[in-house]
């Protein structure tokens, strides 16, 4: 009976350490389903009667944001870490600073995840603020006022809203009713 040594063995023991894993035929040695790196290079082969049988060691996890891995060894390798965040299906570089709305405004952090704080605008110091677009928080574009009864007044000075009342805004109390003052009338004083 002859003995029949597979031609990797025969390499392997003429010029050891040039036949590897990945020398060897996938179809005559298949891999095993769950281990994608079961044929790869670099793993320390001996010889059997089958053919040569290749250690395979334990492998590091590959990281979760490799986006490039290599499997030239036995182990797969990371070859490129995802350097870069997706916000609002947008690519931004990392350190990146970006505002995705007039009121938000966001950074891809190392770890390649957004990081977002959002406007705390202050309250306007009117009764009639204005959105404008393109601005965030509010704006009193007639600058601070209050209500005398149903009339909008500036703040900061006296107004008469009528015949026989003087109005002016509470300071910095905008949200208060403005306090007013009967004056006499027309000869009469109102009461």
């Amino acid at each position: 009976m002859a003995l029949h040594i597979h031609e990797a063995c025969i390499l392997l023991l003429v010029i050891p350490g040039l036949v590897t894993s990945a020398a060897i035929s996938h179809e005559d040695y298949p891999a095993d389903e769950g281990d994608p790196t079961s044929r790869h290079s670099n793993c320390p082969c001996v010889c059997a009667l089958d053919g040569p049988v290749c250690d395979q060691p334990e492998c590091p996890k590959i990281h979760p944001k490799c986006t490039k891995v290599e499997h030239n060894g036995c182990c797969p390798e990371c070859k490129e870490v995802k350097n870069f965040c997706e916000y609002h299906g947008k690519i931004y570089k990392i350190l990146e600073e970006f505002k995705p709305s007039p009121c938000e405004w966001c950074r891809c952090e190392p770890s390649n995840e957004v990081h977002c704080v959002v406007a705390d605008c202050a309250v306007p110091e009117c009764v009639n603020p204005v959105y404008e677009p393109e601005q965030c928080c509010p704006v009193c574009k007639n600058g601070p006022n209050c209500f005398a009864g149903t009339t909008i007044i500036p703040a900061g000075i006296e107004v008469k809203v009528d015949e026989c009342n003087i109005c002016h805004c509470h300071n910095g109390d905008w949200w208060k009713p403005a306090q007013c003052s009967k004056r006499e009338c027309q000869g009469k004083q109102i009461v």
